[in-house]
């Protein structure tokens, strides 16, 4: 990896590592179904938003074998921000500041927000995409989102982990 690579990690998880229990729909008490810390470095110049999606990308569907799962969608994150700190998640309005602006979109349970993995998906892989666009998004599903970004993405980078 060179050093001046865009990148995506994460304190908890390493890449293609396990994604932390308290991160997922299994943890335990308060400690469950929180958004994992995330840090990225290397932002491309000219970086005017950052949007991340997170996927089950090994999710299945009756009608189609893989289709990825929509665990998380944020957008219209600043560029100078340095990552997102763990429980951000339903917490961009009372954070403010820095993080003032940022939306969360709806996941595939039809929520805003991060919703964690839960069986029976074990062994399935959760990608991390944090993309870096040339202009603000504005909100929708994924799909929507993903279409939205054509044509406008300076960078992506990608943290793997396995749930």
């Amino acid at each position: 990896m060179a050093a001046d690579e865009f990148r995506l990690v994460s304190t908890h998880i390493s890449n293609e590592g396990r994604l932390p229990r308290q991160y997922t729909q299994e943890g335990q008490g308060a400690k469950k179904n929180i958004s994992p810390p995330l840090e990225w470095y290397n932002v491309p110049e000219g970086t005017k938003s950052l949007a991340l999606v997170v996927e089950d990308i090994d999710a299945p569907d009756p009608n189609d074998p893989i289709v990825p799962w929509t665990h998380w969608v944020v957008v219209n994150i600043p560029p100078s921000l340095k990552g997102l700190p763990e429980g951000f998640s339903g917490k961009e309005e009372e954070v403010g500041g820095d993080f003032a602006g940022i939306k969360e979109g709806k996941n595939d349970w039809k929520v805003p927000g991060w919703r964690g993995p839960k069986l029976p998906n074990h062994g399935h892989r959760i990608q991390f995409k944090l993309y870096a666009l040339d202009d603000e998004m504005h909100l929708g599903n994924t799909d929507k989102l993903l279409e939205a970004i054509e044509g406008h993405v300076l960078g992506e980078a990608v943290l793997t982990a396995k749930f």
